[in-house]
């Protein structure tokens, strides 16, 4: 067995592992939710967003810790960012029935708005600390106070918006789960995802040298697709489960955590500021998934329901079509 398909078999094991670990993590986190009172919409937000996150989180921390890859760190989180508006775009596609913006709440386009602000600050942050502009506190940028304090902006404003507005159905528990065995299972799926995520990057960057390709590259690419697994599996669940407010703000709330954890990966960093150590084309990601993220507040306004070529809404069609556009830049970037 030759040493790359070697590599790839284990890039695909860890694949697998976070995509059934994500979905049992998922099963019993809705468990616990509904056993505490929990809205649908807020274990969409909050609680199913932060968790299906925790690859991205795991490998970020392990990538700046372990395997000394910060462009492998950063691209993991940006890249996420993109794949999972590229899942909206895809599950839309997929559901013939009406397109899927036509029936969200308008209430998502606040998570959507501080996902423009939090993507955009995070590619202001990367442009100026390439640049050394920003000042440090001991080994940890500016930059990454300011996201900390945006993204604690964002949560609060979240949560007192979810009080003032109707309270969402509560989810309901499965009637031969008790919390006990909810929070057993909950544990142990953390912890396979825990075990994959510090596994995934040392995968990647034995797969970006053997196949001659750039951490920044096979980070937000081929890494962010696996970190993003949980959120493919737990969106389209909830699609046919016809809960589309709870698909779409999972992956709205995970881009949030998502650029957050740039915060918590320069922390992890102590050589220096993460950011002037990575790639500039992270800020090329970072101005994508701020644009998706533009596109997506515009449709939950607008509610397209036409689809174009009978494929889907025109929202989805611009959003694959940056999707691609980023992945070009990078792969081009990287040769």
């Amino acid at each position: 067995m030759t040493t790359q398909l070697v590599i790839w078999t284990q890039f695909s094991l860890c694949v697998a592992l976070i995509g059934l670990a994500g979905v049992r993590l998922i099963r019993y986190g809705d468990a616990l939710a509904a056993l505490t009172g929990l809205s649908r919409s807020w274990i969409g937000l909050i609680l199913i967003a932060t968790v299906t996150s925790l690859p991205e989180l795991v490998t970020g921390l392990s990538a700046v810790t372990v395997a000394a890859s910060p462009d492998m760190a950063v691209g993991d989180a940006l890249g996420s960012c993109i794949f999972n508006l590229a899942i909206l775009a895809g599950v839309d596609v997929l559901h013939r029935r009406q397109s899927i913006y036509a029936v969200a709440s308008r209430a998502l386009v606040l998570p959507a708005g501080f996902g423009v602000i939090l993507l955009s600050s995070a590619a202001l942050v990367l442009l100026l600390g390439r640049q050394g502009v920003l000042p440090d506190i001991a080994y940890v940028s500016w930059g990454s106070v300011a996201i900390v304090l945006l993204y604690a902006t964002a949560m609060r404003t979240l949560y007192l918006a979810e009080r003032r507005d109707a309270p969402s159905p509560v989810a309901m528990a499965p009637a031969n789960l008790g919390f006990k065995q909810a929070l057993t299972g909950y544990v142990v799926a953390a912890a396979v995802i825990v075990a994959a995520g510090v596994w995934l990057p040392l995968i990647g960057v034995e797969l970006a040298a053997r196949m001659g390709w750039s951490n920044s590259f096979v980070g937000s690419l081929f890494v962010a697709f696996a970190t993003s697994v949980p959120e493919l599996a737990t969106t389209w669940a909830a699609v046919r489960m016809g809960a589309i407010d709870m698909a779409f703000a999972n992956l709205l709330g995970s881009n949030l955590f998502n650029v957050l954890i740039l915060a918590l990966d320069d922390m992890a960093l102590r050589s220096g500021s993460l950011y002037a150590q990575v790639s500039p084309m992270h800020a090329v990601s970072a101005m994508s998934a701020t644009l998706m993220s533009g596109t997506v507040v515009v449709a939950l306004v607008y509610r397209p329901a036409s689809r174009v070529w009978h494929i889907g809404s025109w929202v989805s069609l611009a959003l694959l079509a940056l999707y691609l556009l980023n992945a070009a830049l990078l792969y081009l970037h990287g040769h």
